[in-house]
This record gives structure tokens, sequence and C-alpha cells, in this order.
């Protein structure tokens, strides 16, 4: 586990899924955190579950910048530093292809995705640039590839993506390192959610993902937040000291190639071509085989 002793952080979309794990392990490995959301109910279980001392919670929307610039402002009020910030807090984005575009639905992606990522970063420099920190930033892999997220999501989160590393060179002269984490599928509620399912029924749909996901990427499991958890602990620990501008893929390597590449039963581009099975190939290779010997 990383070692966060002493160090003060900032996590928004704190008080469920990747955010909460994030609480979890932040507290666990030392740290003090500020927990962003909406959910107030939630946020406030959280102060009541691990105390005042360790954590506070504060009402925020990224999309109102008056409330994310206070969010930073309160981790040296309430604990004397702002050392690490997650800007974590998104949800599934509008679905819509580019010729249905809704363009409102755009813009409402964009700043809740990119924009509260721009201004985040900027209303943490005041209280980072006298000592540096770490700034750490959630992107995805619909960043790099196509056919994991709807358009506008993945355009935004491939924006995350690379102003961590603009960012990470800008903000060097501070000592303040900013990395992404590009998370695969991660059992929670923001695929629900970004069908429009109420918060339950959002939840159940996280379960059976975590039950059935595991078929579809090499590490045999869906991912939990704990996975995305531990990465950003680890970026926000003096262990990685010497890392910034980083894009982390965290995806149980579903980005690693295509099926077959790693699941000798699926079928390869060349054979569905040839409109030839796995077992009807692998027939062939033994009679070829036999001819041969």
């Amino acid at each position: 586990m990383a070692d966060l002793k002493g160090k003060v952080a900032v996590i928004t979309g704190a008080a469920s899924g990747i955010g909460l794990a994030g609480v979890e392990v932040f507290i666990a490995a030392g740290a003090k955190v500020i927990a962003g959301d909406i959910q107030d109910d939630k946020g406030r279980a959280l102060e009541t579950r691990f105390g005042k001392d360790k954590l506070r919670f504060v009402h925020c929307d990224v999309t109102d910048l008056a409330q994310l610039e206070a969010i930073m402002a309160e981790a040296p009020k309430a604990f004397g530093s702002l050392d690490v910030v997650w800007n974590n807090a998104g949800h599934g984005g509008t679905p819509t292809t580019v010729e249905e575009l809704d363009l409102d639905g755009y813009d409402q992606t964009m700043n809740l995705l990119l924009k509260q990522v721009f201004a985040g970063t900027k209303f943490a420099i005041p209280h980072m640039k006298a000592k540096g920190g770490s700034i750490i930033n959630t992107s995805s892999i619909s960043a790099v590839s196509a056919g994991y997220a709807p358009i506008t999501y993945s355009v935004a989160k491939k924006g995350v993506a690379h102003f961590s590393k603009l960012a990470a060179a800008e903000l060097s002269k501070y000592k303040i390192r900013v990395n992404a984490i590009l998370p695969g599928f991660i059992a929670t509620s923001i695929f629900g959610a970004s069908l429009g399912l109420p918060r339950e029924q959002a939840d159940q749909m996280a379960e059976m993902l975590a039950q059935g996901g595991g078929k579809i990427q090499p590490a045999g499991r869906t991912g939990k937040g704990t996975d995305i958890a531990e990465m950003a602990a680890f970026l926000a620990s003096d262990a990685a000291g010497f890392i910034t501008g980083g894009e982390f893929l965290v995806d149980g390597g579903i980005t690693v190639g295509p099926r077959h590449s790693w699941d000798e039963t699926a079928n390869s581009p060349v054979l569905d071509a040839l409109g030839i099975t796995p077992e009807q190939a692998e027939q062939l290779r033994l009679a070829q085989a036999a001819a041969q010997s």
C-alpha cells in the first residue's frame, strides 16, 4: 500500500464508485481527505464513518466553478495543506452519435468531464505552488480506442489525458506532478446512470457487470474501484516522485489487442473473412501436419 501519511487530498465524486474506493484507500494509507460530491446523504455518512479528524465532506457540483474553487480552499482550511487533488467526478455523458448529436448534451458532457479538470487544476495551483503536490485526473480507455463509450464522452476523456500531459509540463516549475489514469471496465453505477436508470437499478447493473465482465478481458475479471484507487494512491505518494505527464492504463488488459490475441477460443479476423471456425482451422492444421509426417 502507498504511504500517504501527512498528506491532505481532495477527491471529487467521492461518495460512490471509484471515488468512494479512493476515499477508503487514501485514508487507510494515512491521508486526510476532503470528499466532494453532490450526494449529500452519502457524503455525510462518510464523515460519520471516518470521523471529521480524517475526512470532511463538502457538497460540490464540479460544474459549478465557485463550488469547485471552494473545495480546493477547504483543504488547507480544515487540515493545513493541499497535497493531492484527484479530479474524478463524472458520468457517462450524452449517448448520441455524431449524426444525432445533442449539442446541449455535448456542452454538459464537456463541462463535467473536461472543463472541470482544467478548472480543478487551476484552483489547486495556489494551494500547491509553494511546496508542490500531485494532481490525478480520471480519463478512460475510451481515450485510446473507439467502441468503449459514446463519442462525446470519449473525446472529453481524450482531452483529460492530453491535458494532464500539457499541465505536467507547465506545472513542473512548481514541482506539481500531473498524471492521468485510464480505467477499463470498472463495476460501478456509471454505466446504468448513463442510460438514465435510477440509482438502485444502476447499482444492480454494476453488480451484473462485476459478475459477467471477466470474460471480455485478459485479466479474467471486471475491475474494482480499488484497482483504480490503488493506482491513484501510488501516484499521490512520494514513491511516484519521478512520475509526471503519464497516462496509466488500468484496464485488465482489454486494450492489448483484439480478443483472439488472448482468447484461443475466439476467431481471428482472417478466419472470419475465410468463413473458418477455430475448430476447423485446427483440423486443417492437424491434417497438414499428418500429410507432412
